[in-house]
């Protein structure tokens, strides 16, 4: 449901912007995330009631179903400026190819199969977007991992991390980008993202790190194993984006899938 009333919030006086909403004043228009970096955003809502995004740049995106004209006066008073939109950049917008997977009980369970006998996999979990936090999954660890996950985060099973850092390393394309995820000395994972340029700063990581492992970035080769969006306690997936394309999706796994199940019907 979109929200009838929609301002963002910022520094910026609107009066200081061109025929093009270009801001043209006297302040400083740096990102608080440095020079041309995106940084991490995030949405706080009460679906068809109240909204807040928090964006680059410093600019705060307000959204209620009602005006609340006390809250302008005080955005004034504290010498903002809140200029009224038709929407916020950040709204959600379904993506049709996504897949709607809740990571109940059987996406965990198909995880404990995974780690027996000793074996590891490596779970992304993505809290807000463009942001992300890696855990080491074992048999030992799933359960107590699965219970402090971020409510509502997507997740992404990729292979184990290698301990053979010169294997890993003997992968690193020769241009383009490309994400190394890596496990220090003390347990803690580590990701960075570098093209090129960066690739120095990578590999001493690397070459450093207990284990690591280095995975595409661009979005048709950037295909986990399993993947899934956390639900709400009562199982129902309220997030507002849906599970990453998996193996299990590819048409040759779901052939093999349909095939398997008219076997055991007839």
């Amino acid at each position: 449901m979109q929200l009838s009333h929609v301002f963002r919030v910022s520094k910026y006086d609107p009066a200081d912007r061109d025929a093009h909403g270009h801001y043209t004043g006297t302040e400083d228009t740096t990102s608080d995330h440095g020079e041309g970096d995106g940084g991490a955003w995030c949405r706080l809502e009460a679906e068809g009631a109240f909204a807040v995004h928090v964006g680059r740049d410093q600019y705060l995106y307000i959204g209620s179903s009602r005006p609340h004209r006390a809250a302008l006066a005080r955005t004034r008073e504290l010498g903002l400026h809140a200029e009224r939109l038709d929407a916020s950049p950040y709204d959600f917008e379904p993506d049709e190819d996504g897949v709607l997977r809740p990571g109940g009980d059987d996406f965990w369970a198909g995880l404990h199969r995974a780690v027996t006998g000793g074996r590891s996999v490596l779970l992304e979990e993505i809290y807000v977007q463009n942001a992300s936090r890696w855990h080491r999954l074992t048999s030992d660890t799933v359960d107590m991992v699965r219970a402090a996950l971020a409510p509502r985060a997507r997740l992404a099973v990729w292979p184990d991390l290698s301990s053979d850092s010169a294997a890993v390393l003997a992968a690193l394309p020769a241009e383009g980008l490309i994400e190394g995820v890596w496990q220090e000395k003390d347990g803690r994972i580590h990701s960075a993202i570098a093209d090129e340029e960066g690739f120095p700063e990578l590999v001493a990581r690397i070459s450093g790190a207990d284990a690591a492992a280095l995975l595409p970035v661009y979005v048709d080769e950037r295909v986990p194993l399993l993947s899934a969006v956390m639900p709400d306690s009562d199982g129902v997936v309220r997030a507002r984006w849906q599970a990453e394309r998996s193996l299990g999706d590819s048409p040759q796994e779901k052939s093999a899938r349909d095939g398997a199940r008219r076997a055991v019907g007839d």
